[in-house]
């Protein structure tokens, strides 16, 4: 399902990766429900590791029940149709892989598992081969996505049908980041990519968040001779060591002239908000109101002292 992702690659990288030990769980405070201890069973592998410490330290059964929902709802690739889109397409994916992929144990705890989860069903798939693998020291799969412009190779090295991750030809990080928090960006929409690397500071002296969105990654429509552009930001700032979440939803529109918007290079953006002292974690989401709208997300740690 398109929804589901987009992908941009650029970059050859030819070593094992040992990254999918970072998709555990991380340290629990509190014991877990049952419904809580089922989410967190499934979603932990697509959650980041700064929801893991969210949700880990959640001090209740009702704070994690509204977690859940929330972790979905960020993801809705479309709020307004009942369905959320990205929840089915993720549930069928893991389906599919604790079917296809065991390997002694959960085909979703698998190599291919995990990236059948994260990608979706590759647009090719090299069966396994034994030639041209300069090792020598197994069979070789090779999947194939051109909408991503990524390949991954998987590698057979006993010989049981064991097939592990051994390097990959794109940004394949990249892909995962933005895969986890459900970005995605349409043809037309209010980014010109994918991918926004976008900041956030706490300016702790005025009580502000300040976001900064870079010019060059941005569609900005002319309005009757002035650029402008419309955005909705959806902001959560978590307390890191638990505690309740605070919401904030604004509306923003940003107007300039054409002779300053050639000497800019970043939108800046502030709400003001009096933070406590401690670490927080702020997950922000940006959608675009003109061209189709689109989505970016990322989710910051900020300390104020």
């Amino acid at each position: 399902m398109k929804k589901f992702a987009h992908i941009a690659a650029s970059v050859l990288l030819a070593f094992p990766i040992l990254f999918f030990s970072a998709c555990g769980g991380t340290s629990r405070k509190v014991a877990l429900d049952p419904d809580s201890a089922k989410f967190y069973d499934s979603a932990r592998l697509i959650m980041t590791g700064q929801e893991k410490a969210i949700f880990n330290h959640l001090p209740d059964a009702d704070s994690r029940k509204e977690f859940i929902k929330d972790f979905w709802d960020k993801r809705d690739p479309d709020p307004s149709t009942e369905e959320n889109e990205f929840k089915t397409e993720f549930e069928s994916r893991v389906e599919y892989a604790n079917k296809h992929f065991r390997q002694g144990g959960p085909g979703s705890n698998s190599d291919r598992g995990r990236i059948y989860i994260f990608m979706g069903r590759p647009d090719k798939v090299d069966e396994p081969f034994s030639y041209g693998d300069p090792s020598g020291r197994g069979s070789i799969i090779w999947w194939v996505y051109y909408n991503y412009q990524l390949g991954i190779e998987f590698v057979d090295e006993t010989g049981t049908g064991a097939f592990k991750l051994r390097r990959y030809d794109g940004n394949f990080f990249e892909a995962l980041d933005a895969l986890k928090l459900g970005q995605y960006a349409r043809d037309g929409s209010a980014f010109k990519k994918t991918f926004v690397d976008f900041s956030l500071r706490y300016d702790s002296a005025k009580k502000e968040i300040i976001i900064s969105l870079p010019v060059d990654s941005l569609n900005i429509v002319d309005d009757q001779g002035v650029p402008r552009i419309d955005l909705d930001f959806i902001i959560f700032v978590y307390p890191q060591e638990g505690g309740g979440k605070e919401k904030i939803e604004e509306s923003r529109t940003f107007r300039t002239t054409d002779n300053e918007l050639i000497t800019m290079k970043e939108i800046v953006f502030t709400f003001p908000r009096a933070l406590p002292r401690g670490s927080h974690f702020i997950d922000v989401i940006i959608e675009g109101r003109q061209g189709g709208g689109g989505r970016i997300r990322k989710i910051f740690e900020v300390k104020v002292k």
